[in-house]
């Protein structure tokens, strides 16, 4: 079901082209860009070949990019549809500068599915080939039918083959995807190989373009060089963030309040400052969360402010006024795990959580920083590595 927000979100995502069977179709303004280079770079060759077809031959041009982008409408249906027939839900279908995708909200899903589905893409685009090669004949040869025609087969089979290769983010990346989680159990570790597959295929592009014309002697094609730039940074950047997001869901289970707490205790708002400054001395590195009169936390001491009052103050000045406050409700059970804790954290508004056990005693304090910083793999801004 497409949320309240959707249609906002596709008048800033491009054009809305409708639905079919329900489904949205946006056609991204990024699209018009590789329109465009197709009408520059196609142009020219198409005068070429009917020297008195005129400034038509742009138009010809054009068709081509029409026809490019009617073939992976297909193909995104597909996937889309083959997705409908397992029950996952399809929020909108991008057609944009790499061609397009397909978003899916959240669903369950296993190997064979997630293969079916998105095989679905490049099998459709290998019938579009097939049909367009019965058709070809019925065109007349040096025809502009004929041309678009021979265009629209090999522009299927170019995408259909494209996205058949073994690595995300193309649809052949699920064949190594549903291969490793069939072996593994584990959707992530599959992923994550799929996505380093993803690489080596882009490692090979390069190797392909530039390599092999050096090795024969010859000199890259700067137009080729450059197509396969852009579409080696795009398969690259999909690749890295496939493999960073599946590390990111493979490292939530070992995630814990409990385990990534900083010890802490609890005293009664009120306390006096000298005598806080015993309990400090003697559990170094724990934290001090000030509790109200029905044991709630309420907030936490500042070390620093703590030990810059006056020693001939320390006995009179309550805790509080060196303690910043905790957002309301900011406390968590230490047995909170991996997604459940994550999700935990994201109703809860600062960045600060007392950690409380089965009782409600305080053991614990636990920062966002040390959160994210579990889930990434990397040290939060502004936090010591």
């Amino acid at each position: 079901m497409t949320s309240p927000e959707a249609p906002g979100l596709q008048r800033r995502e491009g054009i809305s082209l409708g639905r079919l069977w329900g489904i949205p179709i946006v056609l991204a303004w990024s699209w018009f860009v590789i329109a465009l280079f197709v009408v520059v770079v196609f142009g020219p060759q198409v005068a070429r070949a009917f020297p008195g077809i005129g400034a038509g031959a742009y138009g010809v041009a054009l068709g081509y990019a029409l026809l490019l982008a009617a073939s992976v409408l297909v193909h995104e249906l597909a996937h889309a549809l083959s997705a409908r027939v397992f029950g996952w839900p399809t929020t909108r279908i991008v057609l944009n500068l790499w061609g397009g995708h397909t978003q899916f909200e959240n669903f369950n899903a296993s190997p064979g599915r997630s293969l079916i589905v998105a095989l679905a893409g490049p099998a459709a685009n290998f019938l579009l080939a097939l049909a367009g090669w019965l058709a070809v004949p019925l065109f007349e040869p040096q025809s502009v039918g004929r041309l678009l025609a021979d265009i629209f087969v090999w522009a299927n089979l170019l995408v259909a083959v494209f996205n058949v290769l073994p690595g995300l983010p193309l649809d052949g990346g699920r064949i190594v995807e549903s291969a490793v989680w069939k072996a593994t159990g584990n959707q992530d570790k599959g992923t994550v190989a799929a996505g380093w597959a993803g690489r080596v295929i882009v490692i090979l592009l390069v190797v392909a373009v530039l390599g092999l014309p050096l090795l024969a002697g010859g000199t890259p094609d700067l137009m080729v060089v450059i197509i396969a730039a852009v579409m080696g940074a795009f398969l690259w950047m999909g690749a890295t963030a496939a493999i960073n997001n599946a590390q990111m869901r493979l490292r939530l289970p070992a995630i814990s309040a409990g385990r990534l707490k900083q010890p802490a205790f609890s005293i009664p708002v009120g306390t006096t400052v000298q005598t806080v400054r015993k309990l400090v001395r003697d559990n170094p590195g724990a934290a001090i969360v000030l509790t109200g009169a029905g044991g709630q936390p309420e907030a936490v001491v500042d070390t620093g402010a703590l030990l810059s009052v006056p020693d001939d103050a320390a006995e009179t000045t309550p805790i509080n006024a060196v303690a910043r406050a905790l957002s309301p409700g900011a406390y968590v059970p230490e047995a909170a795990v991996g997604q459940e804790l994550v999700q935990f954290l994201a109703k809860l508004p600062g960045s600060e959580y007392a950690v409380i056990d089965r009782m409600g005693r305080v053991t614990g304090l636990l920062h966002q920083s040390t959160v994210v910083s579990a889930i990434t793999g990397k040290p939060f801004p502004g936090q010591n590595s």
